[in-house]
């Protein structure tokens, strides 16, 4: 462990992460990051190092895809302990760069757009977020020369995005989705959740709660799924409900029956929230569905 350590390169421009880049061969897996790391971070960094010959992270606070009223500056920044955390887990290098560096003249004139599924459920919430979800990950593609890049599909509609971005957009690079990591009390893990205080935290619980009640109802079809996860949010009057949607893999309308997704978003106090799970859904008889409905 103390050879890793002494390993990690750290570059903060895009001329030293050229020179860094120049010396990683064979397959190079990427984990793009805004920092303040977790061991959700590190199951992307464990993926990383099984996939691929050497694995390169990237630390930057994206100001394009914070919202006005969002928490850009209030976001945290814990660069020495992310820097251990890299470490620790074998990192190769990492892209630590400034604002100007990634976008040296200001305001890009030229961004992402990602198209009508990035108008739902965040989207709808954030406008604009996954353009610059979408321009920061293509820049950052295109200077690391990634072979493949791992993303959490705890940001289950950014992954879909960016899966869609590469394939229509033919970048070369082969994009993998690395289950949500959990407490052991089913929070999922999101650097947003050291803003919450111990009743806020516990307040919190009720997402991973309403989606497991969800999932099993996935047997009585989809008007379950969704009426078991209201009935399990509406017992915490502490949260409010942004969304609770149920779709395709995709992001389209649910199947009658197969692979689903079931996604959420909330607010508990001033931290704001997502969560989602795979369902399989079995069709169900229409004629005993509207006993379900909440």
């Amino acid at each position: 462990m103390t050879a890793m350590r002494q390993q990690l390169r750290v570059a903060s421009t895009r001329a030293e992460l050229a020179e860094v880049r120049a010396g990683l061969t064979g397959r190079v897996g990427v984990v793009m990051t805004m920092g303040a790391l977790h061991e959700g971070h590190a199951s992307l960094l464990r993926a990383a190092r099984r996939d691929a010959d050497h694995v390169l992270a990237t630390i930057f606070v994206n100001p394009l895809q914070f919202g006005p009223n969002e928490d850009f500056q209030r976001y945290p920044r814990t660069l020495d302990s992310d820097l251990e955390v890299l470490r620790e887990h074998g990192a190769d290098a990492v892209f630590v760069p400034t604002v100007g560096e990634i976008y040296p003249d200001g305001e890009p004139k030229v961004r992402v757009a990602p198209g009508p599924r990035a108008a739902i459920l965040e989207g709808a919430h954030r406008p604009g977020h996954f353009d610059g979800v979408l321009t920061v990950v293509l820049k950052l593609l295109n200077l690391t020369g990634a072979t493949v890049a791992f993303f959490g599909e705890k940001d289950y509609q950014q992954l879909t995005l960016i899966r869609s971005m590469v394939a229509e957009l033919n970048v070369p690079t082969t994009i993998v989705g690395v289950s949500t990591v959990r407490e052991a009390d089913g929070l999922a893990l999101s650097s947003r959740n050291r803003y919450l205080s111990d009743v806020e935290r516990a307040a919190a619980l009720v997402l991973s709660r309403a989606l497991r009640a969800g999932a099993g109802h996935a047997g009585h079809g989809a008007v379950a799924v969704l009426a078991a996860a209201r009935t399990e949010l509406a017992r915490e009057e502490r949260v409010a409900v942004d969304y609770l949607e149920l779709t395709d893999p995709d992001l389209g309308p649910p199947p009658d029956s197969g692979a689903a997704r079931l996604l959420v978003a909330a607010k508990v106090g001033k931290t704001r929230l997502i969560d989602n799970v795979g369902v399989t859904l079995v069709a169900h008889d229409p004629a005993t569905a509207s006993m379900e409905r909440p």
